[in-house]
């Protein structure tokens, strides 16, 4: 349940991983296809363990790997592929046009990108953009809608 709740924002407490786990299988039942999220944060604040309760909750057993690396991971589901990009190590926003970032950003897939500030001006809009932040207890996501599509999630993550 949010702490606060407006047409396009929402606060969640989450005092441990599944409070975490329980947001992000919410976020997986509403999120569309041809959707794009972004994951803001400090380092460490969760935002690839909230890619891994994702796919978890799609059903993914294996390993998620962090794509600080590698730049972006891609989980191939039988009703779903997923993009996982970490830009933390972009020197330039415009290596994501070396990336290929427009062939991944389809609308038969979905994306998060983790430290999208990385790509400014090189990046879509996202319909979510959560953002991860410390607590004395836990953490507290902020989500955010910034489309239709994003406002359409937002109020099927509360039932509205």
């Amino acid at each position: 349940m949010p702490v606060t709740s407006s047409e396009t924002s929402r606060i969640y407490e989450l005092p441990d991983e599944a409070a975490t786990l329980q947001i992000a299988a919410n976020v997986f039942t509403h999120l569309p296809i041809g959707s794009l999220v972004y994951l803001r944060g400090n380092l460490g604040a969760g935002k690839t363990t909230f890619v891994r309760d994702y796919l978890r909750a799609a059903g993914v057993t294996g390993p998620v790997k962090s794509p600080t690396f590698t730049l972006v991971e891609e989980y191939v589901l039988p009703n779903l592929t997923l993009f996982h990009f970490d830009l933390y190590r972009l020197n330039d926003p415009e290596e994501l046009e070396w990336l290929g970032i427009r062939d991944y950003l389809r609308p038969d897939t979905i994306s998060f990108i983790e430290w999208p500030e990385h790509g400014a001006g090189h990046l879509p809009v996202p319909d979510l953009d959560i953002e991860l932040r410390y607590q004395p207890q836990g953490r507290r996501a902020v989500i955010e809608a910034h489309t239709h599509r994003g406002r359409m999630i937002m109020k099927a993550l509360t039932g509205h």
